[in-house]
């Protein structure tokens, strides 16, 4: 079963948690909020879903240096930075850093509302691309030397007949290895390979 994606807040202010809280519910949507870096490393979850609002100025520290440390510990959550004071500099640290979104308080609340679903739609994309490299990637695994040539084969277009001959094999047996490739990486046509295997190699960058 999906976990339900969660808006994590990150700000030092009561007033400011306490109305993004309300915002989210207000909304359907489920809220969980941080006074500090610290309270909200020690309870994250890499494996929920969501996404981040996070503050440049705490107390003590500087927001974006959460953003440094997600990054540094390849979260792929989405992060909207909010802040009073923005200026150039740290707008550009924040996208450079990943942010999705950086904004001005006080936001609108139709708008807050409009950022956060687009944050969580992006997270719940990004998601299910990993879990089908991943898919893809167990898949791949399961297949022999030979239904690698054959493979690679198949997706420069290759016939059985081209297949065999590149091989020196008998087209019978190209034909074999090709219903293996087929039923061991679960799809139905050379042209869904194709599909699967490059969609793959493209996620793994």
């Amino acid at each position: 079963m999906a976990r339900e994606p969660t808006v994590f807040v990150v700000d030092d202010n009561p007033g400011v948690r306490q109305s993004l809280a309300a915002l989210g519910d207000s909304a359907g949507l489920r809220v969980e909020t941080y006074e500090s870096i610290k309270a909200f490393l020690a309870a994250y979850d890499p494996a929920r879903p969501g996404c981040l609002l996070l503050d440049v100025r705490l107390k003590g520290s500087d927001g974006l240096d959460l953003q440094d440390e997600l990054r540094r510990l390849n979260a792929s959550l989405p992060i909207i930075v909010m802040t009073a004071y923005g200026n150039v500099r740290t707008s550009v640290r924040a996208f450079k850093g990943g942010a999705i979104d950086f904004l001005q308080k006080p936001v609108a609340p139709e708008e807050l509302l409009k950022r956060i679903r687009e944050a969580i739609q992006i997270d719940r994309e990004r998601r299910e691309d990993d879990a089908e490299r991943v898919r893809v990637g167990a898949h791949l695994k399961r297949l022999t030397r030979r239904e690698h040539e054959v493979m690679d084969l198949l997706m420069r277009g290759m016939t059985s007949k081209e297949i065999a001959f590149q091989l020196a094999l008998s087209v019978r047996t190209v034909e074999g290895h090709r219903r293996q490739v087929l039923r061991k990486m679960r799809v139905g046509s050379a042209a869904q390979l194709v599909a699967a295997v490059l969609g793959a190699r493209a996620r793994n960058g």
